[in-house]
C-alpha cells in the first residue's frame, strides 16, 4: 500500500485549535483574516502538522513563502549557527559580511547585463515602496503607474498600486497621488471576436492611448509590473505585450520595474519570472520565498540608479537582518544544488497536465492557466458567459481542507484557485495533493447540483 501523506483526525477546529480560536478573537482584531481555522504545531517539506494532529499537504505554502520547503535543514543549520553569533546590530550602525555577499549574490543571477546594486529590507511592500522611492528620485518625475488586477501591498503607497478593492481598499483612503492603473492582458475574458494575438495587439495599443490619455510619459517616473499577477488570478501576459512595455519605457526614460514577490525564486522555473520575457528590468523587487520564512526583501537595480539616493535616504531598523541575509543566502544553494528552477518546470507541467484533464471532465472550470509551477484553475457558472463562481471556489477550498489539503483562492473575482507548493514536494505528495484537489472539487460540484435540485 502506497503511503499517504495527508491525515486528518479530527474534525476542524480540533479542540485545541477551539481554545487557541477564541483566545485569538479576544486579542486579534477581526481585520486580520486567517483561512483554515487550526494553528501549526510542525511543518516540514510540503506537509504541516496542527496542534490536534491533523496532517495538511501544502498547496499554499505561506502564500508563496516556502518555496524550498518548510524547515530546509540547511536553513535551520545557518540561522541557530547565526543566533548564536549575534542576533542584530543593524547594518546602518555595525555592518555584516551577509549582507554583502547576499547582495553580490542577487547582483549576479538578476537578469541585465549591467552592472547592479542591491538594497535589502523587511517586507514585498516595503521592497516596492523603495523601488518607488529609487525610481523617483533618479528620474526627478513622480508618476508611478502600475497595472489592473495587481498587488503590490497593504502599505499606503503599495495599497494605492493595488486594484482589489476588496478588502484591501475599501475605506482606507485617501490614497497616494500620481499613481495609475494601465490596462494588463486578461486573455481568458478577452472579447470572443479577437484572436489572441488581436487581442494582444488591442492591449498594447491600449497602454500606448494611456500614456497619450491618462499621463503623460514624461511625468512618470515608473511602470511596476508583476510578470504574472498573483493575487489577480495567476494571469500570464503575452511575452509581446511585455515587451511593448518595456520599450515604450526606455523610448519615454521610464524605469521599468519587475516585481517578483511572488513569481521569483524558483516557482515560474527561473530565479525570476521576468526571464520568461526576455527584457531587462531597471529594478526588481523581490522578497517571500527568498528567505524560506524569514522576513528579508530587496530593490535589484542598474548601479547608477541606485546609486542616486543619498547617505541615510535608503535603509531601516531591521532591513536586511542577520537571519534575513543567512536564510537568504541557504535559499541560493538550494536552489542551485537541489535544482529547484529545473523541478519548478517539471512540476508545472505535471499539474497543468491534470488540470487540463480536469477541464475536460468539469465544466466549472473555465480556464487553466499558469507559468511554471505557478499554475491555477478559472472557476465559472457558465463557459459561455464566464460568470465567476466565487461561491463553489470557496466550497472547493474548505473542502480541501477538510480532506488534508491547504489551499488558496486568488483573482478579483474570488474564483481562482491557486496553487503554490513548495518546490522540494515530492512527487507523491504532490499525487495526493491533486488527488484531494479533485476529490474535493467533485465534492463541491455535487453539492451545488444538489443544492439546485
Amino acid at each position: 500500500m502506497s503511503q499517504t501523506f495527508s491525515q486528518i483526525v479530527t474534525n476542524l477546529p480540533g479542540e485545541n485549535a477551539k481554545k487557541l480560536l477564541e483566545r485569538r478573537h479576544c486579542a486579534v482584531p477581526k481585520g486580520v483574516s486567517y483561512g483554515i481555522p487550526t494553528f501549526a504545531d510542525t511543518a516540514e517539506g510540503a506537509l504541516v502538522k496542527d496542534i490536534d494532529g491533523n496532517t495538511f499537504i501544502d498547496f499554499v505554502g505561506a502564500i508563496g513563502t516556502i518555496n524550498v520547503g518548510h524547515s530546509h535543514p540547511k536553513v535551520k543549520e545557518v540561522l541557530h549557527r547565526q543566533i548564536d553569533r549575534f542576533i542584530h546590530t543593524g547594518f546602518n550602525v555595525v555592518m555584516y559580511e551577509s549582507y554583502i555577499e547576499l547582495a553580490e549574490r542577487l547582483a549576479a543571477i538578476a537578469p541585465g547585463a549591467f552592472d547592479k546594486k542591491v538594497l535589502l529590507l523587511n517586507s514585498g511592500a516595503e521592497a516596492v515602496e523603495n523601488a518607488v522611492k529609487i525610481a523617483r528620485k533618479y528620474t526627478k518625475r513622480q508618476g508611478i503607474i502600475s497595472f489592473t488586477r495587481g498587488f503590490h501591498g497593504r502599505t499606503l503607497m503599495t495599497m494605492t498600486m493595488t486594484s482589489k478593492v476588496k478588502p484591501y481598499k475599501y475605506e482606507f483612503g485617501p490614497f497616494a497621488p500620481e499613481v495609475y492603473k494601465a490596462p494588463y492582458p486578461y486573455t481568458y475574458r478577452r472579447p470572443e471576436d479577437l484572436t489572441e494575438d488581436a487581442y494582444e495587439d488591442y492591449v498594447i495599443s491600449e497602454f500606448k492611448n494611456f500614456l497619450n490619455n491618462e499621463v503623460a510619459p514624461e511625468t512618470v517616473a515608473a511602470v511596476v509590473m508583476e510578470p504574472i499577477q498573483g493575487e489577480g488570478g495567476f494571469i500570464v501576459p503575452g511575452k509581446r505585450f511585455v515587451q511593448e512595455v518595456y520599450n515604450l519605457c526606455k523610448e519615454h526614460g521610464i524605469l521599468f520595474v519587475s516585481d517578483e514577490i511572488q513569481a521569483g525564486f524558483a516557482r515560474t522555473g527561473r530565479y525570476f519570472g521576468i526571464e520568461h520575457f526576455a527584457v531587462e528590468p531597471d529594478l526588481i523587487t523581490v522578497s517571500k520565498s527568498l528567505g524560506a520564512g524569514v522576513p528579508i526583501s530587496g530593490v535589484i537595480g542598474r548601479a547608477e540608479i541606485m546609486d542616486e539616493a543619498n547617505p541615510g535616504e535608503l535603509g531601516g531598523t531591521y532591513s536586511g537582518s542577520p537571519l534575513g541575509c543567512e536564510a537568504a543566502l541557504a535559499v541560493l544553494d538550494i536552489i542551485e544544488e537541489e535544482k529547484l528552477n529545473a523541478r519548478g518546470e517539471y512540476l508545472g507541467n505535471l499539474v497543468m497536465k491534470r488540470f487540463k484533464k480536469l477541464a475536460e471532465k468539469y465544466e466549472c472550470i473555465g480556464d487553466v492557466r499558469g507559468l511554471g509551477a505557478m499554475c491555477a484553475v478559472e472557476l465559472v457558472k457558465d463557459r459561455q458567459t464566464k460568470e465567476a463562481d466565487k461561491a463553489l471556489t470557496q466550497k472547493v477550498v474548505q473542502e480541501a481542507n477538510k480532506r488534508g489539503l491547504l489551499l488558496l483562492s486568488a483573482g478579483v473575482y474570488g474564483n481562482v484557485l491557486r496553487i503554490l507548493m513548495p518546490i522540494v514536494i515530492t512527487d507523491e505528495q504532490l499525487e495526493e495533493g491533486l488527488s484531494i484537489f479533485e476529490a474535493a472539487l467533485e465534492a463541491s460540484v455535487q453539492e451545488t447540483v444538489e443544492v439546485q435540485i
